[in-house]
């Protein structure tokens, strides 16, 4: 069973209302084709509730077990995010701004468990490697590292006379 990620939308006064969340690893059990399988985070919701409309500031804090892209090895990477959410009261319709939730006004409360994972995933860069250290030398797995480089071809530049041809076009003009 996992912990709820759920505020409460009935029964809370117009205000502001704060909520904390653990994040940990049953958290991220959760969504099974995920990259990520181990994380120790924190989610600090500020909720402001006015009448037919409630804004959410999410900050999520801590660091996640993810792969290297370079070496396949797992390392731990810090997540610092902080994400705006509008949450309006209405029919369920197709929104384009991800940033708006149009939930009906009978819901009593709010999962926020799936904008959660999609925050900590946006904070995450799009090439995950091993950090490098305070001399800038990678702290990728050294035998990793030697068996690449075995593998690189060096590409050798050619040049080609089609090209050359070309040139003599643009600079005739």
């Amino acid at each position: 069973m996992s912990e709820s990620y759920k505020i409460p939308l009935a029964g809370l006064k117009a205000g502001r209302h704060t909520f904390d969340f653990e994040i940990g690893d049953a958290f991220f059990e959760e969504f099974e084709e995920s990259e990520i399988k181990q994380g120790t985070l924190n989610a600090n919701v500020l909720m402001e509730k006015r009448t037919g409309l409630i804004d959410l500031t999410i900050e999520i804090t801590g660091s996640v077990i993810i792969c290297c892209d370079r070496c396949l090895e797992m390392f731990s990477h810090p997540v610092d995010c902080e994400n705006r959410l509008i949450v309006k009261y209405g029919q369920v319709s197709e929104e384009d701004d991800p940033d708006i939730l149009t939930v009906p006004a009978e819901d009593s409360q709010l999962d926020l468990m799936q904008n959660f994972y999609e925050y900590i995933f946006l904070d995450l860069p799009i090439r995950r490697v091993h950090p490098d250290d305070k001399e800038g030398n990678s702290t990728c797995d050294p035998e990793m590292l030697r068996k690449l480089k075995e593998h690189i071809v060096e590409e050798e530049k050619h040049d080609d006379p089609r090209w050359d041809e070309l040139k003599k076009l643009l600079s005739d003009n």
